[in-house]
């Protein structure tokens, strides 16, 4: 086999290329195509692992995300101040009536900004069924990113990734497809 003392450099074939504008298009089509090939493949296996976080709720008792095997997780930093929190609170309700006993965890994060006695007594007044926990230090809000924004919503899957998240309210039909794929319903 013969070696080439130089490399080949598509630099010196592109003005050849470039001269005829169908081959010119028919290359940037090419090129976009491949592109968009790469980004969706990325993308579809290059899911972020959650963060190692482990919450204490209202309550007392501590959650370590990499506890809850078999478990998808639904994490969302809300604020009592946050009116779109407050509208989604009863689909997180629902969510956990409906999927809880099927394997999902919500865990909802007040952020470092909100009153921890308006937190506990929205809660309390609310009689909100899953998880609560503040997060005065903002240690999780790094975690997660830097979240500052609400609602933030993570959905995470039982093998720890980090498989949705979204800023503002999410669709309620769309988070029960996932779930319900998630927990093979």
């Amino acid at each position: 086999m013969k070696r080439l003392s130089q490399p080949i450099a598509i630099t010196r074939y592109l003005p050849l290329i470039l001269n005829n504008k169908i081959n010119a298009r028919v290359v940037l089509a090419s090129l976009m195509l491949l592109s968009v090939a790469i980004i969706t493949a990325c993308s579809q296996q290059l899911k972020p692992a959650a963060p190692n976080s482990t919450f204490t709720t209202i309550t007392g008792k501590k959650i370590a995300l990499k506890d809850l095997t078999d478990k998808a997780v639904l994490v969302t930093f809300w604020a009592t101040s946050c009116p779109s929190c407050i509208t989604e609170t009863p689909h997180l309700v629902a969510l956990h009536k409906q999927y809880h006993n099927q394997g999902l965890e919500i865990i909802a994060v007040a952020m470092f900004y909100d009153v921890p006695s308006r937190v506990i007594a929205m809660s309390q007044a609310k009689q909100l069924p899953y998880n609560i926990t503040l997060d005065v230090q903002a240690v999780h809000a790094r975690e997660f990113g830097d979240i500052l924004l609400t609602p933030s919503t993570f959905l995470i899957s039982p093998d720890h990734k980090i498989i949705w998240s979204g800023l503002g309210s999410f669709n309620v039909n769309d988070m029960k497809n996932r779930i319900k794929t998630l927990l093979r319903i």
